[in-house]
């Protein structure tokens, strides 16, 4: 059985945690670094979430939704003590990596993860599919019906198939102009 190698630089990890505790661990872990003093050796606890809107019924709503469910990230030197505080959190459920050993992250991984938390990047969930049945609700073509043809989701927009002169002709809405019928 391998024994988990220390290193003397700051590194990126991924926990791993019960789902849906991600928030309530980085708080616990923010609040165990300062009561055991170790603010030397862990420096970042971070839940990756990005902005989203959702569209479902023609309605939009704006969340923050996580990246990465079960999962937070934690910037640390590996010693025994810094181990020790983030192993015992509650709702820790270990290191990602091999069996004993955990991995630290790529940092060029960390900064993409990182860069989509912090930006204002929106990515749209938009629950239609290639094929749906829908209804115009809104805009020029107002109360036509057609079926989707093409799902943008990084763009909030959607192609949609309209009976027009006899043929099928695409029209590209956003996605809150449109209703699954």
């Amino acid at each position: 059985m391998a024994k988990q190698t220390y290193g003397s630089e700051r590194q990126w990890y991924a926990i791993h945690t019960y789902s849906g505790y991600e928030d309530a661990v980085a708080r616990n872990l923010r609040q165990r670094v300062e009561s055991f003093g170790v603010q030397d050796k862990i420096f970042n606890v971070v839940v990756p979430t990005e902005k989203k809107i959702k569209i479902k019924g023609g309605r939009k709503t704006e969340a923050r939704e996580k990246t990465f469910p079960g999962y937070v990230l934690v910037e640390m030197i590996a010693t025994d003590d810094a181990w020790s505080v983030v192993r015992n959190t509650p709702q820790v459920t270990g290191f990602v990596g091999t069996a004993n050993q955990a991995v630290p992250l790529e940092q060029g991984e960390v900064d993409k993860i990182l860069q989509r938390v912090s930006g204002d990047v929106v990515r749209h969930a938009i629950d239609l599919a290639v094929d749906d049945a829908v209804t115009i609700i809104d805009g020029p073509f107002k109360d036509l019906e057609g079926k989707v043809g093409e799902v943008d989701e990084d763009r909030g927009k959607v192609k949609v198939l309209v009976p027009m002169f006899g043929r099928e002709t695409p029209v590209e809405l956003e996605a809150d102009q449109v209703q699954r019928v």
